[in-house]
């Protein structure tokens, strides 16, 4: 495993990192993971070199972070926690932003929201202290609290101990400029992809112009990238995979073209010992200005399998073929 500290902090991450969405279970992810299954994976994470978690109280609605919890519970200096705020459901302070499973969203970085959200995130992770505490979505009107409002609060976290480092998740290129404009913070979490490149035109330059790391989700496209995904994969009702009007790439015409692309790379695959999931987060981790990775899993074997994916070189020739092969497939078709 390799660590990178996160931006300018002291706080060393491994750079393959534990995304903790779907151990917190929902409709978001079909099947249940029994709560042994999700613990057990978190601790194989662990001893596979993995010290970084990400969570959030909206996964799981406070779940994926008291499961962390317990696992962390005795050995907390081990482990950099990550969580987030900024997603709120207690009333209606803030702006709407969804509803998910049953529960109206909405979206508040108010001074008044965030100190209760962090002191629950302290309850559930049952420790005095996050390592990095991440706005979830950016504030939007009609309820938009003033970026240098949230960083206020923010600041008054670190100095009270609360919390180690600031980072923002989702945010646009010019909402990014203003809050380092606004104080420090050392990280941006988004969606980024072999499939999803757009980061590569603004935020991911703009994040290593200024020192900042990069936790990027959806680098294995919720599992449509390990060649796992079938063409006769169904998922259940209310799965996140199912919105193929948000995700593209899962309608069938699009499903096809990229299973092509995972049985091209089956040669690759062999040539760097490994399968294509850890072929395609080491591919991540070459690109220019991603830092760190976050892999979800909810089984033992997928997690371990993750992490490995740090110690794999790819060579020029195959970074070559994969670039090219990836011009070749091109934008996803409407179906």
């Amino acid at each position: 495993m390799k660590y990178r500290n996160l931006g300018n902090s002291d706080i060393e991450a491994s750079v393959i990192a534990m995304g903790a969405w779907a151990i917190g279970g929902g409709a978001s992810w079909g099947a249940k993971v029994e709560d042994e299954t999700a613990m057990d994976t978190v601790r194989a994470a662990f001893d596979a070199g993995i010290n970084f978690f990400d969570t959030a109280p909206a996964y799981g609605f406070g779940h994926s972070e008291k499961l962390l919890g317990q696992v962390i519970s005795g050995q907390r200096d081990k482990f950099v926690i990550a969580t987030k705020c900024g997603l709120w459901w207690d009333d209606k302070r803030g702006s709407f932003f969804t509803e998910f499973e049953g529960r109206p969203i909405y979206r508040s970085l108010r001074p008044d929201t965030i100190a209760i959200e962090v002191e629950r995130s302290l309850r559930n992770l049952k420790t005095d202290y996050i390592d990095l505490y991440q706005t979830h979505w950016p504030a939007v009107e009609p309820d938009k609290t003033p970026i240098s409002t949230t960083m206020e609060i923010l600041l008054k976290l670190v100095e009270d101990g609360k919390i180690r480092a600031i980072g923002v998740s989702n945010v646009a290129p010019d909402e990014l400029k203003t809050w380092l404009k606004c104080g420090p913070i050392v990280s941006d979490q988004f969606r980024y992809s072999m499939l999803y490149r757009q980061p590569e035109e603004d935020i991911l330059p703009l994040c290593e112009e200024n020192g900042l790391s990069t936790l990027t989700y959806m680098s294995l496209e919720q599992g449509l990238l390990t060649g796992k995904v079938k063409m006769d994969t169904v998922f259940e009702e209310g799965d996140f995979r199912t919105n193929t009007a948000w995700n593209a790439w899962y309608l069938p015409n699009n499903r096809r073209r990229i299973l092509d692309l995972m049985d091209n790379w089956g040669a690759l695959c062999n040539k760097h010992s490994c399968n294509l999931a850890q072929l395609v987060l080491a591919w991540t981790l070459t690109r220019p200005g991603v830092t760190h990775i976050l892999a979800g899993a909810r089984k033992v074997e997928q997690i371990q399998q993750n992490a490995a994916a740090a110690d794999i070189q790819l060579d020029n020739e195959t970074l070559e073929q994969m670039k090219q092969n990836l011009q070749d497939l091109g934008d996803p078709q409407p179906e």
